[in-house]
């Protein structure tokens, strides 16, 4: 009580990302439990233009940067505000928390539970904030009369006994039924009108009602444990007591929680049907397709993301998705809503990663190990800016099992450093590796050809394995990589997990290496995302490694997307490169011989990739196979794209539940199992081995 001061001044508040963030005089009446703003100081006098009630509210600073802090209203709504340094957030924050405790405090000592309390999240509410305006007749509370209730006077034992168990059971199936009921009475109210199904008293009602169900499922769950454990005199072995996965389907929640009903098959458009009526995969050929270069062309698809305007508008589908999910929960089989995906599958993502191939190539022509070692460090920590595609987190396509992509890129070799630090345009016969020569006798193009395919080889887990290869300068990159997603509260972590390595046939050298996470950040405003996690390079050979932390923001000040990392001899411990900055913006890296090197992300040319055009494209290309849900998001309707996007995925869990049924395992085209890996059919360390074999024979 000693710091409830009321505070006043101007705070900057986000609006929405037409209008963005607006100056406003913001006054916090501890008395009242009120934090109410105006346009300017001199309107104090005036009728507040908006007003958030503090009592069961959260304050949170947040995470993207140290200004920025946000305060959710228990009726839903949420003033996202920035101060204009950390102290004043500080502040600010500091006495948002104290008077919300205290005014939180004050209304549960006032009023005890009673046997039957009607209540809701808005109760406390001001009539004066936009979202919270209704007449009294139309109250959620006295729409739905929910109410508390406490076991009959008759079952109360100071000890749970077991066979009390059943009577919990019981109450649980009934309270599942009225929550039912609940969820049906919202969903059938009209979308329009003073009381509608997007009201966002009804809609906080809901996803609390879902998260409330299954916790008790859950703790339910534990005592049932605990009852057998005293039943035996203890668990049995190998038993663990865990959360359980969410008891309501996510897939039939895409819009407000109600299922969606798509028209009869004879009404779909046919682009669903034909996305339904494609053969299963194994009885189409699985035998590699060789892609002819020359029939790709330079890609001409530029779909920037636009900014997630429609988070604002999407929000009940948010807070029904994070309604159901609980703190490391693993969003493998979790299907997450389409307005938030990239108009690109995760596939072609990992094919962004090289749209710098004259730094890709010109690794292989460093002078000396050394220097090899930091032209792959450079081409690494160059790679993710361009793969990102912009700093809003959305998420791509997962790649339904059997998909593929295809592309490559072309590169003048006047443009690819050499190992004279100067550029070439030719290279010696010894620089061209041991593969023999046109034989036609034709001249040789005066570019380089980087060669990239990918292909989904496993639906659970979802593993990816994609290879690059540019045979002119005998090197090549195979890699595997498994992601694992998991829902860390307002926030989405995405754990890469599985080894590339890449191959430097010229010098006979393997750099093995992995990638870092991938966090979704604020995900109930502006998504944005940031990477985190140590990685590390080595090459057995040379002995030389390097050690890469992406740093994460700090929760005051630092600065985003920071990356560290050194180069160094193993055997004799010495750093030969230190490198700093930001994987999006500028990185510094400093020699051991004293000089500095600026590489600006921003300013580096960036190659379009070749990709063949969708008629020449196999069914399960990527981007044929996606090319209505693409279209769709290009559109604008997400609806349609939803709707082609569940036939996708209802046909491959359609054609897993066969091979099930049918014990008929998965055959992959272009990757094969390799131990905990896998490794790309035809790789062109096997290619050279080969050639050499042959030559050595003919002599």
């Amino acid at each position: 009580s000693d710091h409830m001061e009321n505070i006043c001044g101007y705070l900057m508040k986000y609006t929405n990302l037409v209008t963005g963030w607006q100056y406003r005089y913001f006054v916090l009446n501890n008395d009242a439990g009120l934090l109410e703003y105006f346009v300017n100081e001199q309107s104090r006098h005036l009728k507040p233009r908006g007003t958030l009630q503090l009592a069961g509210a959260v304050i949170s600073p947040s995470d993207e940067d140290s200004h920025t802090f946000t305060v959710n209203a228990a009726s839903g709504e949420q003033y996202k505000l920035r101060a204009t340094d950390a102290k004043e957030r500080q502040h600010w924050v500091s006495r948002l928390q104290i008077c919300t405790q205290h005014h939180t405090e004050a209304i549960g000592k006032n009023n005890p539970p009673l046997k039957s309390r009607s209540f809701s999240l808005a109760s406390q509410g001001s009539a004066n904030s936009p979202g919270v305006q209704r007449r009294p007749s139309q109250n959620a509370v006295s729409f739905f009369n929910v109410g508390h209730h406490r076991l009959p006077t008759g079952k109360r034992v100071p000890i749970m006994q077991p066979d009390h168990l059943v009577d919990v059971r019981e109450m649980m199936s009934q309270a599942e039924g009225q929550q039912r009921d609940l969820i049906r009475s919202i969903e059938c109210l009209p979308a329009s009108g003073h009381l509608t199904s997007l009201d966002q008293d009804l809609l906080m009602l809901k996803a609390t009602s879902m998260a409330t169900m299954n916790c008790l499922n859950d703790c339910f769950h534990i005592l049932q444990l605990q009852h057998a454990s005293q039943q035996k005199g203890s668990l049995p072995a190998g038993t663990t007591i865990s959360w359980l996965e969410p008891k309501i389907s996510l897939a039939n929640h895409f819009k407000n929680g109600a299922a969606q009903n798509f028209p009869a098959e004879i009404n779909k458009p046919a682009s669903v049907r034909e996305e339904q009526s494609i053969a299963e995969p194994c009885q189409l050929t699985r035998e590699p397709e060789e892609i002819n270069p020359d029939e790709e062309l330079e890609d001409i698809c530029d779909d920037k993301e636009d900014d997630l305007g429609a988070v604002e508008e999407q929000r009940s589908v948010i807070l029904h998705l994070l309604s159901q999910l609980k703190l490391g929960m693993d969003l493998t089989r979790v299907v997450l809503p389409t307005f938030i995906l990239e108009k690109r599958s995760l596939l072609e993502m990992y094919a962004d990663f090289m749209s710098h191939p004259d730094l890709f190539i010109a690794i292989t022509s460093g002078s000396g190990p050394e220097e090899r070692m930091i032209r792959f460090v450079e081409y690494y920590l160059t790679s993710f800016h361009e793969g990102r595609k912009g700093a809003i987190a959305k998420k791509p396509y997962n790649p339904i099992i059997g998909e593929t992509f295809h592309c490559s890129w072309r590169m003048p070799k006047s443009s690819v450093a050499t190992d004279a630090g100067t550029n070439s345009s030719a290279h010696s016969p010894s620089e061209q590796g041991t593969l023999p020569k046109d034989p036609d006798g034709q001249t040789e193009p005066d570019y380089y050809t980087v060669k990239f395919v990918a292909e989904q080889v496993s639906h659970h887990p979802p593993v990816s394995g994609f290879y690059a290869e540019c045979v002119e300068r005998n090197m090549c990159v195979n890699a595997h990589v498994w992601t694992k997603s998991k829902f860390l509260g307002m926030s989405i972590g995405v754990t890469m997990v599985g080894e590339g390595v890449l191959h430097l046939l010229e010098h006979g050298e393997e750099y093995t290496f992995s990638l870092p996470c991938a966090y979704a950040r604020s995900i109930l405003t502006v998504p944005w995302v940031e990477l985190g996690g140590k990685v590390n390079i080595n090459c057995a050979k040379t002995g030389y490694s390097a050690s890469i932390n992406f740093h994460t923001k700090p929760f005051y000040g630092g600065k985003l997307h920071r990356v560290t990392g050194e180069v160094k001899q193993n055997m004799t411990n010495t750093v030969v490169c230190r490198v700093q900055g930001e994987w999006n913006s500028v990185l510094e890296f400093t020699y051991s011989n004293g000089e500095t090197k600026y590489v600006d992300l921003t300013k580096l040319s960036v190659t379009r990739k070749r990709v063949r055009p969708l008629e020449k494209q196999g069914p399960f290309e990527s981007r044929r196979l996606w090319q209505h849900v693409t279209e769709s998001l290009r559109d604008g309707d997400i609806d349609k794209a939803t709707e082609h996007k569940r036939a996708l995925e209802e046909r491959q869990r359609n054609e897993e539940r066969l091979r099930a049924e049918t014990e008929t395992p998965w055959c992959t085209k272009y990757f094969l199992k390799d131990g905990d890996g896998w490794v790309y059919h035809k790789p062109l360390w096997k290619t050279v081995s080969a050639a050499q074999t042959q030559q050595t024979d003919s002599n």
